[in-house]
């Protein structure tokens, strides 16, 4: 079978996600890719094309595709268990891996409920910081405040949550209307003006509302560091510690979502470590089984648990559940990803490999249209603008970062930028050579993009 068999068997049934379908037909402006096989970094088309996979497949697969030894627990577990429900009964993986993310989380997050996608963590975060004040006596306390900018997910709570934009605007009659306090990202601060700074005043926006609302908000949600599907926006580690401590204050929960930023995709294992904080609920998927399959944990504390604790009949249960929670070969991926973290200093690592991936980048700095060039930790991203001097955007309908992605693909680099917003977010294994060429096919792209 060629990759044309493939594409058009797929074009006849599929639904791809978040795609206009008709791109991606004949003549069509996004080509669909068939993918034959994997491994580490390197993906195999059906006529033997490689790419690297720059993105990280969506940002899950942090230590590569078909790790040898994911692979070899996966054959293991198989062998014994692939499957059982988690109501009211339990098994050896999840229990394994409930007590590995207590010792590694932010201390104070004793209690791990499972689920299988990063919108469902979210989910679960949602309904159980509002249920947990109805159970608290405090039922008024149902809103939720959000950051502008902002992206949790698919499903109609946490795209609710989510920023203002293409994702959300079609559904908005669905769905609940949360507090939205502007983003305290630092693409917008004053030539000069430090990062923390700029981050401090931004928070006292954060500050205001809270004071005028938290009698009838539940939780503040944010992500960590980076707002990652909002063109990779960042931002300084002070506010997660301001965030916290106003929340403490004005009775709110914080919910951190690390879907994205988690498992030392920022420089440390998780996000809020760079603030030495602890949210309140902790949402994790992605990374969490090294993108292998889908998994997903939302973690949070004793205080949280008790609230749901009693006799049946006080009819205090979260009765939230999902088919597939806590799957005991996804559990069994996990917990060969947090293997793979022990074997090595993964932190030291990522801080050379991230180093190396700025020096290389760094030259697009003085680039005509490149208005913004951001990095953290795995992440670095190069933001395009039609007058950088003038802060004035490249038109969304020029499709910008499509030709990005059309150039990294004939030249065997999976790119897929954010509208004008070039990231790279690799697996933690890229070599050396194919950091260079990753880059450098990026770097091409760039200068291919901006050309006319």
């Amino acid at each position: 079978m060629t990759n044309a068999d493939w594409i058009s068997r797929s074009l006849a049934h599929v639904w791809h996600p978040c795609t206009q379908m008709r791109d991606h037909e004949a003549g069509g402006a996004l080509p669909l890719v068939p993918i034959a096989s994997a491994e580490g970094v390197w993906l195999t088309d059906f006529e033997g094309k490689r790419y690297i996979d720059a993105v990280s497949s969506w940002w899950t697969n942090i230590f590569g595709h078909r790790h040898p030894l994911i692979v070899d627990k996966l054959k293991a577990q198989l062998d014994t268990l692939d499957h059982v429900l988690l109501g009211g009964f339990t098994h050896q993986p999840v229990v394994e891996l409930s007590e590995r993310l207590v010792k590694l989380a932010p201390k104070g997050l004793t209690r791990c409920f499972y689920a299988d996608n990063g919108s469902s963590a979210v989910e679960v975060a949602l309904k159980m910081s509002a249920h947990y004040w109805r159970n608290s006596g405090k039922p008024g306390k149902t809103k939720f405040i959000a950051l502008s900018n902002s992206y949790h997910g698919e499903t109609l709570g946490a795209l609710a949550v989510s920023g203002e934009g293409m994702y959300r605007d079609a559904y908005a009659p669905l769905l609940m209307q949360p507090i939205v306090v502007p983003s305290p990202d630092c693409f917008d601060r004053t030539p000069g003006e430090a990062w923390e700074d700029y981050t401090r005043r931004r928070f006292r926006l954060m500050e205001e509302t809270l004071e005028k609302h938290a009698h009838e908000v539940a939780a503040v949600i944010v992500e960590p560091l980076v707002q990652c599907a909002g063109g990779m926006r960042m931002y300084h580690p002070i506010y997660l510690k301001l965030l916290r401590d106003a929340c403490t204050r004005h009775g709110v929960h914080y919910i951190a979502d690390e879907i994205a930023v988690g498992f030392g995709r920022t420089g440390r294992m998780f996000a809020n470590e760079w603030s030495q904080t602890t949210p309140d609920f902790l949402c994790l998927s992605k990374g969490l089984t090294s993108g292998t399959l889908p998994l997903a944990v939302t973690m949070t504390t004793d205080t949280v648990f008790d609230a749901f604790y009693g006799d049946y009949a006080s009819q205090r249960a979260f009765l939230h559940s999902h088919s597939y929670t806590g799957n005991p070969i996804a559990c069994a991926a996990a917990l060969a990803t947090l293997d793979i973290f022990a074997s090595d200093d993964w932190t030291a690592r990522n801080r050379a490999t991230a180093a190396g991936l700025w020096g290389l980048m760094s030259e697009v700095a003085n680039h005509r249209n490149v208005i913004d060039i951001r990095q953290q930790g795995m992440i670095l991203a190069v933001e395009l603008a039609k007058n950088p001097r003038k802060r004035e955007a490249y038109p969304a309908d020029e499709r910008r970062g499509l030709r990005v992605y059309r150039h990294g693909l004939a030249n065997g680099v999976l790119l897929r930028p954010l509208g004008n917003v070039v990231y790279l977010m690799p697996p933690y294994v890229i070599d050396d050579d194919a950091l260079v060429q990753m880059c450098r096919v990026a770097i091409d792209a760039i200068h291919v993009a901006t050309r006319d």
